[in-house]
């Protein structure tokens, strides 16, 4: 039986931490082996993976397992870490998508690789080797994400018992993703939409998938948990991804990563752009059409846009969706199928992830 200080949040990011250090560096051994060519790839996928993150995902897989009451092993640990790679794969492909040069207050991938081409003055050109390199760097994290699972050396009825949901995360991720592109090109100003696109790009794969994972894995009746981690997972994940939003538009850049109002410049079709939109007067809605997804805001640009989306009262609006959708979450899981340790992490989580500071 694990000891409850074993048991708390920062205790177990640690044990994930732990996890992907071991993984990612054997990996590194056997990728660099092929060939010197390959070190700046490991290198900036290790920098990428360990340099910093908050371990949300396999932190909600790790507490759906042990909402099962089974106990955690290292080689759990390293099963359940396994998900943070398909997050890596996320981000770095996002950031191709939304054409954003910093992630984590550094370059992103494919920034950091269009540098290396110019640096060591390549032929070709140095932007298009940035993305060519940037999807093969976030393909080889998803190519790993399975290999840490498969690697994990835990019962192989364990891993059968998983690879569905594992399966079905990463669709669910490829479609939030496409639908979320084509949301941008439609240029939709559809809350209803919106949220579909935040439900599937950022909750089911962030809350709830990991959820099911972890329960999945503990290979312990996991069908009388699902629905439960559902009712929990996806209004939080929605009320995450509203949060996420929230901070692109009014988050400190130092706590971000990103350029203030980096949101505004993509013109990024969120639930609250989507909620100043419905809310905005005629005037007002001129301006959104002016500025919103200009690549040259200015700072006082920003400001004006920043300014319309309080007046309108759409930034009121979504931060009452956040606590509504947080509160429905909360009563999911005051259920006695779920362990108490698991139902004190999950309240926990919840605060955590609704609760970042705009």
């Amino acid at each position: 039986m694990e000891s409850r200080e074993h048991l708390t949040l920062p205790a177990l990011r640690d044990s994930v931490n732990s996890s992907l250090k071991a993984f990612i560096e054997a990996d590194n051994h056997y990728l660099t082996s092929i060939g010197p060519e390959l070190l700046p790839v490991a290198d900036a996928l290790k920098g990428f993976l360990l340099d910093s993150g908050k371990r949300f995902r396999p932190l909600f897989a790790i507490v759906g397992y042990l909402g099962t009451g089974a106990e955690l092993s290292p080689e759990v640990f390293s099963a359940l870490s396994s998900v943070e790679l398909v997050h890596v794969c996320a981000l770095i492909h996002d950031d191709v998508m939304d054409v954003s040069d910093t992630r984590r207050g550094a370059p992103a991938i494919h920034k950091h690789f269009e540098a290396l081409h110019t640096k060591n003055s390549f032929s070709g050109s140095a932007e298009q080797f940035g993305i060519a390199s940037a999807i093969l760097l976030g393909d080889l994290a998803l190519v790993w994400a399975a290999k840490m699972l498969h690697e994990s050396k835990i019962a192989p009825d364990q891993i059968i018992s998983s690879l569905p949901i594992f399966d079905e995360m990463q669709v669910e991720l490829m479609a939030g993703q496409y639908l979320d592109m084509h949301e941008q090109a439609l240029a939709s100003e559809s809350v209803e939409r919106s949220l579909r696109v935040a439900r599937y790009k950022s909750g089911k794969y962030s809350i709830e998938r990991p959820l099911h994972f972890g329960a999945a894995l503990a290979h312990k009746n996991p069908e009388q948990l699902y629905p439960i981690y559902s009712a929990y997972g996806i209004p939080l994940g929605e009320a995450f991804q509203l949060r996420d939003d929230m901070l692109g538009v009014f988050g400190d850049s130092a706590e971000t990563g990103k350029p203030a109002g980096d949101d505004l410049r993509e013109g990024k079709r969120t639930v609250m752009m989507a909620m100043t939109h419905e809310l905005a007067t005629s005037a007002q809605r001129a301006t959104i059409k002016e500025l919103f997804g200009r690549a040259d805001l200015t700072p006082a640009d920003i400001q004006t846009l920043r300014a319309i989306i309080v007046d309108t009262g759409a930034q009121a609006r979504a931060e009452e969706l956040i606590s509504e959708l947080t509160d429905e979450a909360i009563a999911a899981i005051e259920n006695p199928l779920i362990s108490p340790i698991a139902q004190d992490l999950l309240h926990q989580m919840a605060m955590i992830a609704t609760k970042r500071r705009v």
